[in-house]
This record gives structure tokens, C-alpha cells and sequence, in this order.
């Protein structure tokens, strides 16, 4: 295992004590930008990035935002704020300009660090969209009655465009690095000296399904001890290179990936600005790496790539997979065609740092698939049946509630929000529905929310989709239900068909026959839906609600989606 840290501690003095340890290591490779750092070097430009910001003003407690995809910036704007006591908004690449004017505002943005451009949007546009007086102020002077927290803008050139012109109003990137000679290096450490592991110093907003997000306030603390344990369950030591092509906005990419690489004084290794199987791939082999992240539509991709067969994997041994329910082909796909022998599954929630229960390396496939594994070190859960509000035992179904070092401070300016989630006992209410078995392994088996009640029938969709699993021709399949004038809902079956699947011989009626006679005649998915793909967050989360939305209007269900709320 790799040599032990302080839990509690804050992540300025974790980076400064691996780089002490191990100042030749690699810390970081970032394969489509062609950037290698040592330990000693990547302390060296999050220093400098950390200086930069101190130039521009920010404070301790103040909240700086990164709109991005997987950049080397994005990673020294993570270390450096947490240097400096600044906590960082991590923004979704996806938002468009309604979803980042409500982040702005919402989170009392002092700086937001942005890429000018990503596939077809063009962020530089919804910027000066959203502010229309910012190229009339000078870099750091703007004042905008909208924004009144926003005073910098700070743009990283696009990897495609790299010598396009600032705009008028914004620093770059490089503006903010020269600006860090006025800074000297003992203010850089008498300002992280002044850092305390309960430090809120990282401000992740959640996807949820309705609603407006919501900003998890998490501590240098439960960051650090998260990362750890998650690494711990990986078997890691500083010998390991990990392959993160999960986006850093997320906790799965700067928790899971980027800090627990620090925390165990190992390498990341990215392979591009945003996931890509080809790049990916690549990135496995030509780095040697030996754990990867991904969600199981990841996997799927990379595993159905046409070039797999071309590259060795052979220095794979573990990883996290999570996000959603592995099916089990998948996992003996990942572990005989990849070689990750020892991968792991993780479930968490953002509020919780993210991960509360974690597989082993040795666990069996069996339970890597049926289980979401054991809690981690230190963290408390127990299963409390919605109706009666009393604790269940094992093989009982109640929601999964947790309470730990790891939970969240609460929800950004959300009081009632934050007492919606944390009990006055501190337990974090999930809203996901699981059972425990004797051992100590828990089950997800749905979320309160999703469950689908069908003429009096409760019916959880996680049931559904692990016996659709077993058709040989179906790679992924997600059930939601939709409203019905007569049962009030109806189960429905996204399905997405295996690549070797033959597709002119299956048909909705023929997954429905699959079905029945299989499974109760009230679960046998009324309606089923062959598709390519589920609409999803970047990160992987599919979103049911979005699925749900589409199937009514493409189904003409309105009217009993009216009789519903009524």
C-alpha cells in the first residue's frame, strides 16, 4: 500500500508532502496536450497558478468557478485554490448561458476561469451574452449589476484555437501566471498556512432531477479522506498510473481520479479534453496504466471499439467503475478483455464526498455486480423503511441513509435545502432505496422517486433491468414509468442492442415476450423503446427524468400525465 497521510489535513499540504516524498515521480500526463509533470514540477505550476490568484485579489472563502473539460488547467486551478483557501465552483461543461447565470449567482462567484470553446459551443458568446458591459471594464475592474460577486474573467485558450485574441474584459490565462511574480512565495505560504481541514474549499453542484442544483459544500477533509479510502480499495501505491477520462467537474474525476492519485503518490494520466474510446484505449497502453475509471457505458464503448483488439492492456489491474449498475457480462468483459482482474464498484452521492460503499479488489465478480460493497472506513449507514420511519434489517429494503466525517457541510446559501438533506442527528438522507446482506454487502435497488406504482403495485425499475440484462442480445437497458389514464403509471423499457446484436430480429414484441411468463405480468414493460443511447449528464448519470419527459410527448401520453397531477 502506499505510505500513509493525514486524513485531516488540508490538500495544499498533501500535494506539498508527496511532492517532498516523491519530487521525481510522474504526477501528471496529460496525452492529448503533450504535458508531463513530476511531482516537483506539477507543485511548481500549482504555486505559481495559486500566485496568480492571490495577484487578482481573492480571498480566503471566496468562490472561484472553472467552466471546462479535462484540461491541465483545469487541474492547477483545483490545487491552487485550495492553497489559497478559495473554494472552487466546478461547473458543468454541458450548462448553457440559463444554467451558468443561475451558478453564478447562486454560488457569489468572485472569478470564473473558462475554455473559450468546446465542440459547438462557444463560451466566449454565452459570456458576453450574459454580461453585455464586460468588454467595456478592464481586466479584474468589472462591476456588473447582474453578477455583483463577479470581478474576474479569466479565459484558457481552446486547445484548437491556441493563439486566438483575448476579448476585451478578460484575463488569460497566461496574464493571470505572469501576474504571480508579484505574489512572493512566503505570502503563498503564510496564506495556506492559514487553511483548516474544515475548510469548505470545494463547492460541487448536483444534477438532481428537479429543481435548480444544488451547491455541495464540501471540506478539504472530506475530500481527502474520501480519496484515500477510495484508492485504499484499489490496492493503490505510488507504482500505479490511473487513466482518468471521467470529467473533472464531476467528484468521480477531481476526487476519485485526481486526488486520490495525490493522496497514494501516483500518476494521472489523462488521455483528453473529453472522453473519447479510441483516445482512451490509447491512453491505457501507451502509458502502461494500471487502474481506470469509467461508467459501464464507457466501458461498453471501449470494449465495442473496432480497433480493441490492437492494443495491449496488459498493465491494467484495477479502477472504479460507477455511476450506474454493471451488468455482469459487462464486468467479465472488462476483467477477461481488459485484464482489470481487480476493478471495483463504488456508489456514492455528491454529498457525500462521493463514495460511501466500495467493492474489495478480491471481492468476487458476483458480488461486483450485485453489490455496491461494503461501507468505508469511518462511515456510518443504516437502511430506514420510508413508511414506518424504523431501521430495517438485512435483506429488508429501506433508504440507504449515511452520516460520516464524509458528509457534506450543507448546501451553498440552501438552508432548507441542506435540513431537507441532514437530519438534526447528522444522518444524510439519500432518497436511494437498498437492502444489506448478512455480510455487510448493500444492494441498490432503486430510488423513492423512480419507483413505479402500477394498479396498486410497487415495482422497482433495478428489478427489471438486471432480468433484461440476461437477453443475450442487449447491452444496456433503463425502465421509467409513464403515466396511464387506467393504472396511473406503466413500466416502459429503454433499450440500447448489443453491436453483434441482429437487429431485424428484434422488435419491441419479441423483448416483451422475452419477458413474460419470466417475470410478474404487471412488471412486463408495456412499452419498449430500441435506442442508440439515454440521455445522460457528461459524467454518465442517466437522467430518467429527461427519459420520462421524451416517452410522454413521444407516446401522446399528455393526458394522462394531466390526470396524474391533477
Amino acid at each position: 500500500m502506499a505510505d500513509s497521510i493525514e486524513i485531516r489535513s488540508a490538500i495544499g499540504d498533501v500535494l506539498d508532502l508527496q511532492t517532498r516524498r516523491f519530487p521525481d515521480r510522474e504526477a501528471l500526463v496529460h496525452v492529448a496536450a503533450g504535458v508531463r509533470y513530476t511531482y516537483q514540477e506539477f507543485q511548481a505550476a500549482v504555486d505559481r497558478t495559486a500566485r496568480g490568484l492571490m495577484s487578482l485579489g481573492i480571498q480566503k472563502g471566496q468562490n472561484v468557478g472553472i467552466w471546462a473539460t479535462n484540461y491541465v488547467e483545469w487541474l492547477l486551478a483545483q490545487y491552487a485554490t485550495a492553497k489559497i483557501g478559495a473554494a472552487l465552483v466546478t461547473v458543468n461543461p454541458a450548462y448553457r448561458s440559463h444554467e451558468l447565470a443561475y451558478l453564478l449567482e447562486q454560488a457569489q462567484v468572485t472569478a470564473l476561469i473558462f475554455i473559450g470553446r468546446f465542440r459547438t459551443s462557444d463560451y466566449t458568446a454565452m459570456l458576453n451574452e450574459l454580461i453585455p458591459e464586460l468588454p467595456d471594464w478592464a481586466p479584474g475592474q468589472l462591476n456588473s449589476p447582474r453578477f455583483p460577486h463577479l470581478r474576474h474573467v479569466v479565459l484558457i485558450p481552446s486547445h484548437d484555437e491556441p493563439d486566438s485574441p483575448t476579448p476585451p474584459g478578460m484575463w488569460r490565462w497566461n496574464d493571470l501566471l505572469n501576474r504571480a511574480e508579484q505574489v512572493s512565495e512566503e505570502e503563498l505560504q503564510t496564506r495556506q498556512a492559514q487553511c483548516d481541514p474544515d475548510d469548505v474549499i470545494n463547492i460541487q453542484y448536483t444534477s438532481g432531477t428537479t429543481g435548480n442544483p444544488k451547491g455541495a459544500m464540501l471540506t478539504h477533509h472530506n475530500l481527502i479522506a474520501n480519496a484515500w479510502y477510495v484508492g485504499d480499495c484499489m490496492e493503490m501505491t505510488g507504482a500505479d498510473r490511473l487513466c482518468i477520462p471521467v470529467p473533472f467537474y464531476h467528484c468521480f474525476g477531481c476526487v476519485m481520479g485526481s486526488l486520490t492519485c495525490v493522496t497514494h503518490g501516483s500518476t494521472m494520466v489523462i488521455p483528453s479534453e473529453y472522453f473519447d474510446p479510441l483516445q482512451t484505449l490509447e491512453a491505457i497502453a501507451s502509458e502502461r496504466c494500471t487502474a481506470v475509471h469509467g461508467v459501464p457505458t464507457m466501458f461498453i464503448a471501449q470494449l465495442g471499439h473496432p480497433d480493441f483488439p490492437q492494443f495491449d492492456l496488459s498493465s491494467l489491474r484495477t479502477g472504479v467503475m460507477a455511476g450506474s449498475p454493471c451488468p455482469i457480462e459487462v464486468m467479465r468483459e472488462v476483467i477477461g478483455r481488459m485484464g482489470a482482474e481487480r476493478i471495483t464498484i463504488a456508489y456514492g452521492q455528491t454529498e457525500a464526498s462521493p463514495v460511501i460503499t466500495q467493492t474489495l479488489a478480491d471481492d468476487s465478480i458476483e458480488r461486483r455486480v450485485s453489490t455496491v460493497g461494503k461501507v468505508l472506513p469511518g462511515v456510518a449507514v443504516r437502511l430506514i423503511d420510508p413508511e414506518t420511519g424504523q431501521e430495517v434489517g438485512p435483506g429488508q429494503q429501506g433508504e440507504l441513509q449515511t452520516r460520516s466525517a464524509m458528509v457534506m457541510k450543507g448546501y451553498f446559501n440552501m438552508h432548507d435545502a441542506t435540513v431537507g438533506a441532514i437530519d438534526a442527528e447528522g444522518w444524510l438522507h439519500t432518497g436511494d432505496l437498498a437492502t444489506v446482506d448478512e455480510d455487510g454487502y448493500y444492494k441498490i435497488t432503486g430510488r423513492l422517486k423512480d419507483m413505479i406504482i402500477r394498479g396498486g403495485e410497487n415495482i422497482y425499475p433495478r428489478e427489471i433491468e438486471e432480468f433484461l440484462y440476461t437477453h443475450p442480445q442487449i447491452a444496456d437497458v433503463q425502465v421509467i414509468g409513464v403515466p396511464d389514464e387506467r393504472f396511473g403509471e406503466e413500466v416502459m423499457a429503454w433499450v440500447q442492442l448489443r453491436p453483434d446484436a441482429d437487429a431485424a430480429a428484434i422488435t419491441t414484441d419479441s423483448i416483451r415476450d422475452y419477458c413474460r411468463g419470466r417475470i410478474a405480468h404487471y412488471k412486463v414493460p408495456r412499452y419498449v423503446k430500441i435506442t442508440d443511447g439515454f440521455p445522460m449528464t457528461v459524467t454518465g448519470k442517466i437522467q430518467k427524468f429527461r427519459m420520462r419527459e421524451l416517452a410522454v410527448a413521444e407516446l401522446g401520453l399528455e393526458a394522462a400525465a394531466e390526470v396524474e397531477t391533477a
